[in-house]
């Protein structure tokens, strides 16, 4: 196990070596994909996670089952061009653009090459932390295993996702729809109904003048209110683009009730996960936080793990420099702390991106049981107040009669 109490001058060397070398594998201009045409590059932005996924994990079992490199690269080709991306039925199904990849990395390594510089031609596709596990394994001769650790920190990494996903989006979806058959009564149905109230020219209760004027403005401004929301979002999209604006919206992210803790959970499995898969594949630490400094995808939390990269720089323990950030749970600070002791740095990282996993997990489901509700219920309010709006006008006009 290596030994994370001092960093010695041999770590930092060995990072310089490996930053050599993916300099050199990113090619002379500083582009991956420098030798690479428009066309594959555009093919490349296409490729889903899921394929990277798939790839590594049947690349990982060919090569368990003792198939050499450049066979195994074959046999994938053969199989993704095999494999539609699109549609069940084959005549409604693109070919699948991750074999055009493929097929380049296999040429590539033909011709001599290693696979981490094949990989780092297409770096749309395969991320400086692939490239650089590809690039360690390569090293120390344990392709196969540091493959099998990629496979798996992608599957998690999908699944997790593909949860919080599911978690807004249903919820998401029936709010839309419920605004959307709203604005359709609002718009369309109650104007009908209430110009008949109006032409008796007698004094309508207050929920019924309230929905009148709400109808009148939806009315008249019906085409400008989609152009200001779109205007709206045009706006807010511009802002996040840029690096104050971002790092705001993620900082508020992790403020937000509810949510904020699930992201936090997310960003924290991520960060576990990753550092520890690439301490466990013989990356030195520094080069390690470098790489999942750009795989969080939370600027705060970035920013905060750039913090923590120039501590440990300075001689800090990973665990005591974490703790300055103030952002990460206490007992990821001390399960951390307690591998710092043992040696076994890798392995508690791994236990904690389980344990949040599984948190994730709870979090998601609470969630979506919660918002479901949630919005069933303001739907229900919204109708039920047209309704009453409608109907107290007509009471009165029985009672008179």
């Amino acid at each position: 196990m290596y030994s994370w109490v001092d960093m010695s001058v041999t770590e930092s060397n060995v990072m310089t070596e490996k930053s050599e070398s993916t300099s050199q594998a990113a090619g002379r201009d500083g582009r991956p994909d420098a030798a690479l045409g428009a066309g594959t590059r555009e093919l490349s932005a296409r490729i889903k996670k899921k394929d990277v996924c798939v790839l590594t994990r049947q690349l990982a079992t060919l090569l368990h089952t003792g198939m050499p490199l450049v066979p195994a690269l074959s046999a994938l080709v053969e199989q993704f061009e095999d494999t539609p991306q699109d549609g069940i039925m084959r005549w409604y199904s693109q070919p699948n653009p991750i074999a055009a990849v493929m097929e380049d990395v296999r040429d590539t390594v033909n011709s001599g090459g290693t696979l981490s510089w094949a990989l780092g031609r297409h770096p749309a596709v395969f991320s400086n932390l692939f490239v650089n596990m590809v690039a360690a394994g390569e090293s120390a001769g344990t392709l196969e295993e540091v493959l099998s650790r990629l496979a798996q920190m992608l599957e998690n990494r999908v699944r997790l996702a593909a949860r919080v996903k599911s978690v807004i989006a249903y919820p998401l979806m029936m709010a839309l729809v419920a605004a959307g058959v709203v604005i359709f009564l609002i718009s369309f149905v109650v104007p009908s109904i209430t110009q008949i109230f109006l032409e008796m020219g007698r004094t309508l209760p207050w929920p019924t003048r309230m929905l009148i004027s709400v109808s009148a403005f939806m009315k008249t401004y019906f085409v400008l209110i989609p152009l200001v929301v779109c205007a709206a979002l045009f706006g807010i999209a511009a802002w996040l683009r840029t690096d104050d604006g971002r790092m705001k919206w993620d900082r508020s992210k992790l403020r937000l009730p509810l949510f904020g803790r699930l992201f936090l959970k997310l960003e924290t499995a991520r960060f576990a996960r990753t550092l520890g898969v690439l301490l466990a594949s013989g990356v030195p630490i520094l080069g390690a936080l470098e790489i999942v400094k750009g795989v969080i995808q939370n600027r705060f939390i970035a920013g905060a793990l750039e913090s923590v990269k120039d501590r440990v720089g300075r001689g800090d323990s990973i665990a005591e420099s974490i703790r300055k950030t103030r952002l990460f749970p206490p007992v990821v600070i001390h399960i951390i702390a307690t591998g710092q002791l043992s040696g076994n740095v890798e392995e508690g990282l791994i236990d904690i991106a389980e344990m949040c996993d599984n948190e994730v997990e709870m979090t998601a489901k609470t969630l979506t049981s919660l918002l479901e509700p949630a919005v069933l219920l303001v739907m229900g309010a919204v109708v039920g107040f047209i309704v009453l709006a409608i109907l107290l006008p007509i009471f009165e006009i029985n009672q008179i009669l």
